[in-house]
């Protein structure tokens, strides 16, 4: 008999494993407890009758017991007392199951191999600790966007678990596979981080062949590389590794890093300039300077330096004291002759 035992316990461990083994479980249960009740009922009890049984286990198993229908016998109420330890068996092993799904779903999101269901969301290639903490930080503020964290195969699990707006891609971010996990094709913006330019052309090339109108976002070490990242995609927008903050403004407002690059470049349509504003000069707020720099000269007063502090566009009634220093964006530089209407 031990032996027995032994072997029908290994055939059921080996056999029923998984979802199959409650639902044995429950099919055993019925099938021994219908035929029991059919024996120990008297003649004139319904219960066994096949379009009753059926409710009756299913409302004893369960623990719920309406009532309606029960045994009349005593054996017919040790049945159903078989019938409830057999369905709370079955419910155990059946939360079990499902616990144990639902906790191997948990393990394969945070390892990065499930795929994501997203769409109007940021891409986000490449891992870096700390620095890609602030741009997440930065791309998920104020509920702006959900991000799909895309990082190699050496970070073995989700680096973020505990921020709901962020999704976890794991695989080599160059090919198809964790493209289309990371939902690529219905991103809205793809911001790439990678480990060196190389890398990051090569990662430039995989988005562009999943969505090629995509808004691309790409921080490079050397700017020079700007025009491989054109050659494969004409709208990519390049900035300098050492400027993450570049890339969540691009993220966020698209174009802004081309405004940036042309304040700083001396071949731009317009460059930044400072002045102090003479003695006597008649607008005193900020809101007038802005006014008479804006029809006079076309330009754009951008902010002032007063004896405190640098103020970056405050209100128009702000005083603007003499000896300040105003900047402005202008096409040339505006000489302060010129400034106090002089020629």
């Amino acid at each position: 008999m031990p032996f027995l035992i032994h072997r029908l316990s290994r055939f059921v461990r080996l056999r029923l494993h998984g979802w199959r083994l409650p639902l044995a479980v429950a099919v055993v249960v019925f099938a021994s407890s219908w035929a029991a009740m059919a024996l120990l009922e008297p003649a004139g009890s319904d219960i066994a009758d096949p379009r009753t049984y059926w409710w009756y286990f299913l409302v004893t198993a369960a623990t719920v017991g309406y009532g309606d229908v029960f045994p009349a016998s005593t054996g017919g109420r040790v049945v159903g007392a078989y019938v409830i330890v057999g369905g709370i068996v079955t419910l155990t092993i059946l939360f079990t199951q499902l616990a144990g799904a639902l906790q191997s779903l948990r393990g394969r999101r945070l390892r990065g191999v499930v795929p994501l269901e997203l769409s109007d969301h940021v891409v986000l290639l490449g891992y870096w600790p700390g620095r890609t903490e602030r741009i997440v930080a930065e791309l998920t503020a104020e509920g702006r966007a959900h991000v799909a964290l895309c990082a190699w195969d050496d970070v073995p699990e989700n680096p973020l678990p505990d921020r709901p707006a962020v999704h976890f891609v794991r695989g080599d971010l160059t090919h198809e596979d964790v493209m289309t996990r990371a939902c690529v094709p219905r991103a809205r913006t793809v911001v790439i981080d990678g480990r060196d330019d190389n890398e990051t052309l090569a990662i430039a090339v995989a988005v562009d062949h999943a969505n090629p109108d995509v808004h691309l976002v790409a921080a490079v070490r050397d700017l020079g590389r700007r025009d491989s990242l054109r050659y494969v995609n004409a709208g990519v927008q390049v900035v300098q590794w050492h400027m993450p903050f570049l890339l969540t403004e691009e993220a966020t407002d698209p174009g802004i890093t081309q405004i940036y690059n042309d304040l700083m470049s001396s071949a731009g349509r317009g460059n930044t300039y400072s002045m102090r504003v003479p003695a006597g000069f008649p607008h005193r707020t900020f809101g007038e300077c802005q006014t008479h720099f804006g029809q006079t000269f076309g330009a754009t007063v951008l902010a002032f330096r007063g004896p405190d502090d640098l103020v970056v566009s405050p209100p128009w009634d702000t005083t603007v004291p003499e000896g300040a220093t105003l900047y402005y964006v202008a096409r040339e530089r505006i000489e302060v002759a010129r400034l106090a209407g002089r020629r």
